[in-house]
């Protein structure tokens, strides 16, 4: 009977274990020079299937305090990712667009490359691996 229970035992431990390994790890993203603290920021984690497609593989919101947010996104497996964040002023949790068609709203990518035209997934995309990732966004 001992020798069961110290085997059922050790095979908890193992799986909690392998469990706890698989987690994966955190994306910290700030973003420091936002124009107003009118609004929400909006963050999506995309992979190339979700760019530009609707919500992210995860998706957050924070209150901007001092015209800066800092948003984690947790438990992130190793992967390709790109970030999508937008100063969502009126709250309608969409981006909002003059009769021109340009942004009514700040928005940036991880990377902060910003060019005419909507982002483009290469330009934004980077690695997670096994340690956390901390990212700047600029408007």
């Amino acid at each position: 009977m001992k020798t069961l229970a110290l085997t059922l035992a050790f095979a908890l431990t193992s799986i909690l274990g392998y469990a706890q390994d698989t987690e994966g790890t955190t994306i910290t993203v700030t973003i420091e020079n936002i124009k107003s603290n009118d609004g929400k920021v909006l963050l999506s984690l995309h992979t190339k299937d979700t760019f530009m497609k609707g919500p992210g593989v995860k998706n957050a919101e924070s209150k901007i305090e001092d015209g800066k947010v800092v948003i984690t996104f947790e438990n992130v497996t190793p992967g390709e990712y790109a970030i999508m964040a937008l100063h969502d002023k009126n709250e309608n949790n969409k981006m909002d667009f003059q009769d021109s068609g340009m942004p009514a709203e700040d928005y940036g990518t991880s990377n902060n490359v910003m060019t005419f035209g909507p982002p483009q997934y290469d330009n934004s995309k980077f690695n997670v691996a096994d340690k956390p990732v901390e990212l700047n966004i600029k408007f």
